[in-house]
């Protein structure tokens, strides 16, 4: 069914009823990202582009018999004006967007060289490490949590972002402390 969507995008943006970014130095055009069943539309801030959206998206509910939750859904602006943007809302039945926020897991909005950044890391490392009680369970059984649970958290912001000195003390620190 998504594969019916991504099309239907793409003809909308062949025929300009909507405009792509373009991101970073190379111009890249960016439309939609999707992850299992989360879709982000990103497009130029233009009313008739909102409406373009909310038309696809309307379409895809009737085609597909899936039925897009608006209400969990939200909008938001880089680089545009903020009045532009506070009609969008009503016309989607959306609402408008806070930054910083969590998508998949990752902070979105916030700078990854400050310590809020990585305090999500650090709080899920104390969260299973007090949860698994490392008293109550042997050295060894320990040892493999820390190596193959606990080192594998942080991969996915380390692969996309240069990690914090904060995490590099704090993690291997409650690392120590629950063995």
């Amino acid at each position: 069914m998504t594969e019916g969507l991504v099309g239907v995008v793409r003809k909308a943006i062949k025929k300009e009823l909507l405009e792509s970014l373009d991101i970073g130095d190379s111009s890249i055009k960016v439309n939609m990202l999707q992850y299992a069943d989360n879709t982000l539309f990103f497009c130029k801030v233009k009313v008739k582009s909102v409406f373009v959206i909310k038309a696809i998206l309307n379409c895809f509910e009737l085609v597909s018999g899936l039925k897009v939750n608006f209400h969990k859904s939200n909008i938001d602006r880089v680089g545009s004006s903020l009045n532009m943007l506070q009609r969008c809302p009503t016309i989607l039945n959306c609402n408008m967007m806070k930054i910083s926020f969590k998508y998949l897991g990752m902070l979105v909005g916030e700078c990854y060289k400050r310590s809020k950044f990585w305090e999500g890391i650090v709080e899920s490392v104390r969260n299973k490490l007090g949860r698994w009680k490392g008293k109550f369970i042997s050295m060894v059984v320990r040892l493999c949590l820390i190596n193959f649970v606990l080192s594998s958290l942080p991969l996915f912001y380390l692969s996309l972002y240069k990690i914090s000195a904060m995490v590099v003390k704090e993690v291997p620190k409650l690392q120590r402390n629950f063995l």
